[in-house]
């Protein structure tokens, strides 16, 4: 896909730098040619001389560098390339991407490009979420700087939260589809997330635990190979991801009436923890202590979204994926469930409060398919997320 492709790759300085590294490896691996550029505070993290070896080209460091300038020049290196990626994007460099400054060759090349341009963020979680970096992220992207992450994860400075830099293959991921190389250029595909939240009356609500993590991971690892995402949330944890379209909601009515305005879709994704049931006649006042004893609660049975959208006579997805988050049995359990909702795959896992998947960091999953049962190792809920995406991808492309 990237064969013969040229990615000019600014490496700013930070702790995530090494992650350039493996990331010229990957780009390399996969035909592409890689012009690197170092700023100042990189080479506290990595070397010109471990960059040149790896990328097979030489580094480009300094501004005004005679040889430089007299053999090819600054402006002509900003455009030379498909495509300019910033990996780490530091605080400082966002900065200046977004004020115009251009006083060392990373940010005049950014600022003379007329070649799209790619960053992935990387900074302390506090940074990130600094109203300085909020605007700057949201005038970067008014002005068409597409973005790959950042994603959430413990940092180097002992915090955990957003802001560590995508992994390299995350990256690679979002290259492609910057380029128009991605395997799902061309798809749409719906992907449901999160808890959905019942009310009981205004301020109580049934709920399950789901952070809405892995729904998030998935949404964002198929829009990184192309596919244009329609995301339905219920009330998740964790934000949104980049790049999507989405669409949030409370209870399970609405995420299947969501669900309904999204079709038709070339897969379907439900990865969203659905409540089972709903109060049947939910009060429109807050419920009181009464002498007269505890309240009745009355239950009506939600839509089934997944049966529902598998077993569409017309319209149906060329493939619906849903997930089944269980407790014992899981492979018994999920097997089952497959083949009563009519879906084509089901992502199956132990949630059971042992296991610290459901609302935590890592998945540890079984992918059920009419072929079988495949069962995957423990690892990130983005690394999950980007196999079954390329999987989901495979399967598309026929």
């Amino acid at each position: 896909m990237l064969a013969s492709r040229r990615i000019l790759l600014i490496i700013g300085g930070g702790i995530a730098a090494y992650k350039s590294l493996d990331l010229i490896r990957r780009l390399r691996e996969r035909g592409a040619a890689v012009t690197p550029v170092l700023t100042r505070a990189a080479e506290e993290f990595v070397t010109p001389l471990s960059v040149s070896a790896l990328a097979g080209e030489k580094v480009y460091r300094e501004l005004f560098d005679l040889t430089d300038e007299a053999e090819m020049g600054h402006i002509q290196l900003s455009r030379s390339a498909d495509l300019v990626v910033v990996a780490p994007a530091t605080a400082d460099l966002m900065g200046k991407m977004t004020a115009g400054l251009a006083n060392d060759l990373a940010s005049t090349l950014l600022m003379a490009t007329d070649t799209p341009v790619l960053i992935a963020p990387a900074m302390n979680v506090r940074m990130w979420q600094h109203p300085a970096t909020r605007r700057n992220r949201a005038q970067l992207a008014a002005d068409g700087i597409r973005f790959v992450g950042p994603n959430e994860g413990d940092m180097a400075c002992g915090e955990f939260g957003p802001g560590r830099m995508s992994e390299p293959l995350e990256i690679v991921a979002a290259i492609e589809a910057a380029l128009g190389d991605g395997p799902l250029k061309g798809k749409r595909i719906l992907v449901t997330s999160g808890p959905t939240h019942e009310p009981i009356d205004p301020v109580r609500y049934i709920a399950n635990r789901s952070s809405g993590a892995q729904g998030t991971a998935v949404a964002r690892a198929l829009a990184a190979l192309g596919a244009e995402v329609v995301f339905v949330t219920g009330p998740a944890d964790v934000p949104p991801p980049e790049g999507v379209e989405v669409v949030r909601v409370q209870s399970a009515r609405e995420m299947d009436a969501a669900v309904d305005a999204a079709l038709p879709v070339d897969a379907g994704v439900f990865a969203a923890a659905v409540a089972d049931w709903r109060v049947a006649s939910a009060s429109d006042r807050k419920l009181k202590k009464s002498r007269d004893g505890l309240p009745v609660l009355e239950f009506a049975e939600n839509p089934d979204i997944l049966k529902r959208v598998s077993q569409m006579k017309q319209g149906r997805p060329a493939l619906v994926v849903g997930f089944a988050a269980e407790t014992n049995d899981v492979l018994e359990n999920a097997t089952a469930k497959r083949l009563r909702k009519g879906c084509d795959w089901i992502v199956a896992n132990d949630v059971s409060p042992a296991t610290g998947i459901m609302g935590g960091r890592e998945n540890a999953v079984t992918l059920i398919t009419g072929e079988g049962a495949e069962e995957w190792p423990r690892m990130g809920k983005d690394a999950v997320a980007d196999r079954l995406a390329r999987r989901i991808a495979e399967t598309l492309a026929g």
